[in-house]
This record gives structure tokens, C-alpha cells and sequence, in this order.
């Protein structure tokens, strides 16, 4: 019907949207899955390719939400929170991060998930013609908005050569004179690389020197293993002067459905967020914030993730090292960043991730994530589907036991 044709926004790519419609890379894996799950039914297919938790939340979350739910006092909007939210906000970052001095009504606010805020975040400071500093691989948010509202990207590329950090080194002056916000994530997805103060002091200096203002997504906050401590990007000196950011509790306490996140930063920042938020919704479930209040009061519940995450990757890594994989144990968040192979024994030769992902889940009924906006590789999680260890060491087994019969080449 072209009536509704011709009435589509020119961002969605407008009279040319039904054309032409780009297929999310998470549905089109999907649909391949569904696919697969219909010719192969009795081979359950083993899914790396997830981004949250195989678990729920701690069972004490959820008896919160439950007494909390039908109380007629949490019946009301709660438009740009409660109180109580604010305030474990504030003692979980003191506690967790050492952020101290902190307004819990002034320097932090909650969103309907991460996801939201960063949707919000580029209403708040992206006019038309401004430019957006987005490290690649990465999440699309608050580039998508950025160019929604009329603004321009530039993206930051994440290479191995460079530890997967951004290289301020190498953007054009006529870039950095338009533009605005710099994004950044670290723990990184889908890299598991972790942010350094060093790192976070280079950053703070950048944003200062070209006045661009730093959003950092920190989705995964304290999933770090070994011997890594959590670290914010706050805790840094000049931090605050230039910056926000952003913590979730989907990843952390297996909260993803939830939608519960919030954003610190200095008060001129949270004001602004505020006014956008107050025409955007409405607030979170009341009973979904108090149920938030005892996830952030007890941050032992991020380490039990951790521990079994660490463990997972122990017997991942040691697993894809053995079939040829260039794998190492990420230093966060619950994925792992291998290069692709090149090919198979036979003489095919992958032409990019998406290639060889596609190769593996057809041919060995494995599912992972592609990216190939830097460099070719794979992401793998370890948020498959396993009760407990000896579970794991199952599912990982068969994982190697069908990567062999691949024959994969690594290197032709």
C-alpha cells in the first residue's frame, strides 16, 4: 500500500523502507537458527552466540518484586524514579568502585534498561551536523539516534594491534572540530577487553583538549575475572568534569528482562537527561526499582556470575586453542574474541566472519556472532545453557568434539 510508503521518515530511509529493509545481524542469525532447529530436531544446536545470562536472577530479587508487586503504594508512574533506587546507586558505587561524594538526587537517575538512556543521550546533546565518536565493534544505539536526529558518525575502529582501544591519534581535525560525544564500553563488547586508568586518564585528556563530551557504557560494570578489579570511569581524576556514565543491572545480576540501568554524572548533565526522560516515559515498575535496591545492596551476587563465568572460559578457551583457534580468556564481560579461520582443509577460503559463522552453525550446528567492522572475528559466550560444572565440561566436549570435524585451517 503506498499510502503508508510515502509517509515513512526519511532516517528509516523513507518511500524506499519496504524496498530495501536491512536485516538486524541478531534476527538473520536467528532465522538461520529456527532453520537449522527444523531439519536438525534431535541435534540441539550448542548457542555461543547469546548476549545475557543463562541464569535468572538471584531467587532473593525476585521474592522482593514479588511482595513488592502487588502493594498498592507501587501502582503509581514513577516518572523519573525513587528515591531508594538513587540511593544503593550511590552505596554500590561507593562500595564496588570507590566513587565517594556523590548526590544520590542530583548525580543519579535510572532508566528502563541501559538501552533507553543511551537512545535519550544523544536528544540531550546532538544537534544536526554533530558528530558522534563511536568505537567499532560495538553496540549501535547511540550511533543510530545520533544519525536519527540529524548528526553524523564517526566511527573508531577496534583493532588487536591496539589492544582494542580507539587511536585519537588518527582522527581528522575537521572531525574532531564537529564533534560532540565520544562513546566508549569497557568491560568492551564484544572485544572483553577492559578499560586501564591509563587508558581512562588518555581519554579524560582527549575530551578536555577537543571539548567532546565522553559517554561511557559500563553493561558490564564488574564482570572481570582473575586477579582484575572493577573500575570506573568516574573514579578517575577530570572524569566528572567531562563525562557520564552508564551502569545496567542485565548483565551483571542477570537482569536483562528486568530493564533497570541508571546514569551518574554531575548534575547539569543528569538535569538534562531528566527533561528528555520526563517526554519519553514514564519510569520503571516501582517494585522492579525496590527489587533493583537488593540486587545493588549486594554486590557478592556479580562475583558468584564472575566465578562461574571464569570457570567457563577456562574450559572454552583450552578447547578452542586445541581445534586452532587463537583464543585467550578475556579480562571481562562474558564474551570471547577470536580471530576467524581462514578456511576449511578442503580449500575453501571464509570470505569474512559472517562467512565462517555461518559455515560453523550450518556445518557443526555451533551459533556465534560475527563482526567484521574492524577486523574478521568471532564472538563467543559462555552464557550457554549448563546446571553446573560437570554440565560445562559436557557442553564444552562436544563443542570441541564438533569443531574437529570441521577441519578447519587457520592458517593457508
Amino acid at each position: 500500500m503506498y499510502f503508508f510508503d510515502s509517509k515513512i521518515a526519511n532516517r528509516l530511509g523513507g518511500i524506499d523502507f519496504f524496498k530495501n529493509p536491512k536485516a538486524y545481524k541478531f534476527e538473520k542469525i536467528k532465522k538461520e537458527k529456527e532453520e537449522i532447529k527444523k531439519n536438525y530436531p534431535n541435534i540441539p544446536i550448542i548457542d555461543l552466540g547469546v548476549g545475557e545470562p543463562d541464569l535468572p536472577a538471584n531467587t532473593e530479587i525476585g521474592n522482593v518484586l514479588c511482595r513488592e508487586c502487588i502493594k498498592p503504594e507501587n501502582r503509581w508512574y514513577s516518572d523519573n524514579g525513587i528515591p531508594e533506587f538513587q540511593e544503593a546507586a550511590a552505596k554500590f558505587l561507593e562500595k564496588v568502585y570507590n566513587l565517594k561524594g556523590l548526590n544520590p538526587y542530583k548525580n543519579i537517575m535510572h532508566g528502563i534498561g541501559s538501552k533507553s538512556i543511551l537512545a535519550m543521550l544523544p536528544m540531550c546533546f546532538i544537534n544536526p551536523g554533530d558528530i558522534t565518536l563511536a568505537t567499532v565493534p560495538g553496540y549501535p544505539i547511540i550511533s543510530n539516534y545520533t544519525k536519527f536526529l540529524g548528526g553524523n558518525v564517526y566511527n573508531l575502529p577496534l583493532y588487536k594491534e591496539n589492544n582494542f582501544y580507539p587511536d585519537f591519534s588518527k582522527i581528522p581535525k575537521d572531525i574532531l572540530k564537529k564533534s560532540k560525544l565520544l562513546y566508549i564500553n569497557y568491560p568492551n563488547n564484544p572485544t572483553g577487553q577492559i578499560a586501564t586508568k591509563e587508558f581512562y586518564k588518555e581519554v579524560i585528556d582527549f575530551a578536555y583538549e577537543n571539548d567532546i563530551l565522553v559517554i561511557s557504557d559500563a553493561a558490564y560494570s564488574a564482570l572481570v575475572f582473575d586477579n582484575n578489579k572493577p573500575l570506573s570511569f568516574l573514579s578517575v581524576d577530570g572524569a566528572m568534569d567531562v563525562g557520564l556514565e552508564i551502569h545496567s543491572l542485565s548483565k551483571s545480576y542477570n537482569m536483562t528482562g528486568w530493564r533497570l540501568a541508571f546514569v551518574v554524572g554531575n548534575e547539569k548533565i543528569i538535569k538534562a537527561y531528566s527533561n528528555i526522560k520526563g517526554y519519553t516515559d514514564s519510569g520503571q515498575f516501582r517494585a522492579i526499582q525496590k527489587a533493583g535496591v537488593y540486587a545493588l545492596n549486594h554486590p557478592e551476587l556479580i562475583k558468584e556470575n564472575s566465578l562461574r563465568y571464569s570457570r567457563r572460559f577456562d574450559l572454552l578457551v583450552e578447547a578452542l586453542r586445541e581445534v586452532g583457534f587463537d583464543a585467550k580468556k578475556p579480562k571481562g564481560t562474558f564474551y570471547a574474541y577470536v580471530p576467524i579461520p581462514k578456511g576449511t582443509s578442503s580449500g575453501y577460503e571464509f570470505k569474512n566472519a559472517e562467512d565462517a559463522s555461518n559455515f560453523i552453525l550450518k556445518n557443526a550446528l555451533v551459533s556465534t556472532i560475527p563482526w567484521d567492522e574492524a577486523e574478521s572475528f568471532l564472538r563467543i559466550s559462555v552464557t550457554f545453557e549448563a546446571k553446573d560444572y560437570e554440565e560445562e565440561k559436557k557442553v564444552i566436549q562436544e563443542l570441541k568434539n564438533r569443531l574437529k570435524k570441521l577441519d578447519l585451517v587457520f592458517k593457508l
